[in-house]
């Protein structure tokens, strides 16, 4: 096979794997604008529809720790595949059993099947592209992120309620089977190491596993880890904690749950994007960060926003999410040696669900000290992770980047 024809079938895998993540972003979120319906509707009771995402954590974060460690040892093609189908039978078990016990059930099961197929994916991205891959796979999610809400939102509000809530599960659970059939029918393979990066030109760059620096997963906890916090953090803020603060129109909630999503995991992906286009570096983790204090800080004083401020706020956390992100993949290439880089890249993601929690720490410690100080110490602690980042640039050459497409 010629040069050139190898970096056509490797740049078709890439893009395969690419549906495939953007398909476990839909399969992952897009539960979230059915929240509303099954709640107003009283097909389950509000305690089952708040039990369906503690038990999608349960399944998720060992997923994302086993499928980036099983990455490691026996590649991430069979993992991904597995956890795509896995989560497409549990959306599918939803789609035809609405029962309490059905949700719950599907819903485990779509956690562990998404915990493979994100970190397992990433992995796999990363070595199909390094650095430049690590940034397209936190982009390729966050549009899927986006885009699952906001179908399933429009579908819920225009469809009677039965189809309105079976035709969303059917068409995520769809979308998962294409994608896993295209990397199935994909004759490509990445062989045994990482291909080569490609620098921004179309040239080739230094491999992304290249050891410019010594390589430690201690390093790489270092600077990612804190990135990971301020995550998912400012998307719960987002889209759970301040929609509710906003008196909608009745039989509206769905639809406003798509559009907010679309906005925030949007202002995500310019984010990313733009960092990736002007090589924003390191110093993009300090403004995400900063920016997440800005946005907790904002959401800690107003309780009842106008809808400005209230868009507002969506784009600044939904860009500090799509910053951090970004630089903690970025920072996991970067330092994460290649052996067990699948294992820290599940660690790293399993730190950045840690910010689900936040909607339920702000609901348990309301009643006694409302939710005002609770956010700012949040703000504090995300501008301190901003303080560190500058520093460790300042002072030392660990976050040093050299290399195309960062």
């Amino acid at each position: 096979m010629t040069p050139g024809a190898g970096r056509v079938s490797g740049d078709r895998v890439f893009w395969r794997v690419a549906l495939l993540l953007f398909a476990t972003g839909w399969a992952a979120n897009h539960f979230t604008a059915l929240v509303p319906v099954l709640r107003t509707a009283g097909e389950l009771p509000s305690v089952t529809v708040n039990s369906a995402f503690a038990i999608y954590a349960i399944g998720l974060l060992p997923g994302l720790l086993g499928g980036g460690a099983l990455a490691d040892r026996i590649g991430p093609r069979r993992i991904v595949l597995a956890g795509a189908t896995i989560a497409a039978a549990g959306n599918l078990a939803m789609a035809v059993w609405h029962a309490e016990f059905g949700v719950l059930a599907g819903r485990l099961v779509v956690g562990g099947g998404i915990g493979l197929a994100v970190s397992a994916g990433t992995v796999w991205a990363v070595m199909l592209r390094g650095a430049s891959g690590a940034t397209l796979a936190g982009i390729i999610l966050t549009a899927g992120f986006a885009t699952g809400p906001f179908a399933s939102g429009i579908l819920a509000a225009v469809l009677p309620l039965d189809p309105g809530m079976t035709v969303p599960f059917v068409a995520t659970s769809a979308l998962s089977v294409v994608a896993v059939a295209l990397v199935v029918l994909s004759r490509a393979s990445t062989g045994g190491s990482p291909l080569q990066a490609r620098a921004p030109g179309g040239g080739v760059a230094v491999p992304a596993s290249a050891p410019i620096r010594i390589r430690s997963a201690r390093r790489a906890f270092s600077v990612a880890l804190p990135m990971a916090l301020w995550v998912f953090s400012t998307a719960t803020v987002a889209f759970i904690v301040l929609p509710s603060r906003m008196d909608l129109p009745a039989g509206s909630t769905a639809l406003v749950a798509g559009l907010v999503s679309i906005l925030g995991f949007g202002a995500g992906i310019g984010a990313q994007a733009l960092a990736r286009r002007f090589a924003w570096g390191p110093i993009a983790g300090v403004c995400g960060a900063g920016l997440a204090a800005a946005g907790f800080t904002v959401t800690a004083y107003v309780q009842h926003p106008p809808v400005w401020l209230f868009l507002v706020a969506i784009v600044v956390l939904g860009t500090a999410y799509g910053l951090c992100l970004r630089e903690g993949l970025v920072d996991v290439d970067l330092l994460a040696p290649v052996a067990t880089r699948g294992m820290v890249i599940g660690v790293f993601y399993v730190f950045t669900y840690l910010g689900f929690a936040v909607p339920l720490l702000l609901d348990f410690v309301e009643p006694s000290i409302g939710t005002t100080l609770p956010l700012l110490l949040l703000a504090a602690m995300a501008v301190l992770a901003a303080s560190a980042r500058g520093i460790v640039m300042l002072k030392t050459d660990l976050l040093d980047r050299w290399r195309p497409g960062r």
